[in-house]
């Protein structure tokens, strides 16, 4: 795919671009031609619902591709269910409002969703949205083991090509990527969204389809927040990278669940704020 080149001057010079999902060309005014809009790349945010059994979950802001992953993604982050054989099936259905990502759920797990379910309507970069009280906000998070090693020199590898799984993000500048990365530094699967914690939703779903989660560490783009923290242990990943800083309750849940936080993550650095003895 092409995209954008910047020269020297620091103008666009275009290229053919094909049609992309997540991304549609609008008008735009650069600030030295105002009076000649052109058309750019924008990223596409829409809303998004999971429906479990018939009964609407969550409406979350996200880009419309790799959906099924998110709704896999979400679905064990969240701790709504335990395995992928929970889900019995999926379906992606478009309408007038947004997409609807329709689940069907064991009876036992949407027993325990029904219990447990609240009204909540999130926002792009927001985790939290519609939590009605704050004991809500922490899930019991099991002891994470110690299998799992990395070598930091390793790492310039990945983030190298953390790129190569944002397609929009190349046309755009809009979105956050999650990553797996082996311990070689090899990038064997990442996802993209405008929303951070969707990106990272929609790579552990379609890590949990390969049913893989040895021999490896997670990367996202974004900073480290405490429902990236979250998300992770939930899901059984003992190494998380992130490009940007950490937050102090993100580092407190990192410490307390055993999980290893690296923030600043970029070529030849990277700050270490938990649990250093899985890296080399």
């Amino acid at each position: 795919m092409d995209v954008h080149q910047v020269n020297e001057l620091g103008e666009k010079d275009d290229k053919k671009v094909t049609q992309i999902i997540g991304a549609s060309q609008k008008p735009v005014m650069q600030r030295a031609h105002l009076n000649e809009p052109q058309d750019d790349w924008i990223a596409q945010e829409v809303p998004v619902a999971l429906v479990y059994n018939g009964i609407s979950h969550v409406v979350m802001m996200a880009s419309p591709k790799d959906l099924q992953a998110f709704a896999l993604g979400f679905s064990l982050s969240e701790g709504i269910i335990e395995s992928v054989s929970d889900i019995y099936g999926m379906e992606v259905t478009p309408n007038c409002h947004g997409i609807e990502v329709n689940i069907e759920l064991s009876s036992r797990r949407f027993a325990g969703l029904k219990e447990r379910r609240r009204a909540m309507a999130g926002r792009t970069g927001c985790g939290v949205c519609g939590i009605e009280q704050l004991g809500d906000l922490f899930r019991p998070l099991a002891p994470l083991p110690f299998t799992q090693t990395f070598e930091l020199a390793n790492l310039d590898n990945a983030l190298h090509q953390l790129k190569s799984v944002q397609e929009i993000g190349q046309l755009t500048g809009c979105t956050h990527a999650a990553a797996w990365i082996t311990p070689q530094g090899e990038l064997t699967g990442g996802c993209e969204d405008v929303g951070r914690h969707v990106a990272l939703d929609k790579m552990l779903g379609m890590r949990a389809k390969q049913r893989d989660w040895q021999n490896g560490a997670a990367l996202v783009s974004s900073r480290a927040s405490y429902e990236m923290v979250q998300k992770a242990a939930m899901c059984g990943i003992e190494i998380l990278f992130a490009v940007s800083a950490a937050t102090t309750l993100a580092v407190d849940v990192a410490e307390k669940c055993n999980l290893t936080l690296v923030g600043f993550s970029k070529p030849g650095r990277a700050t270490v704020y938990t649990h250093p003895q899985r890296l080399r």
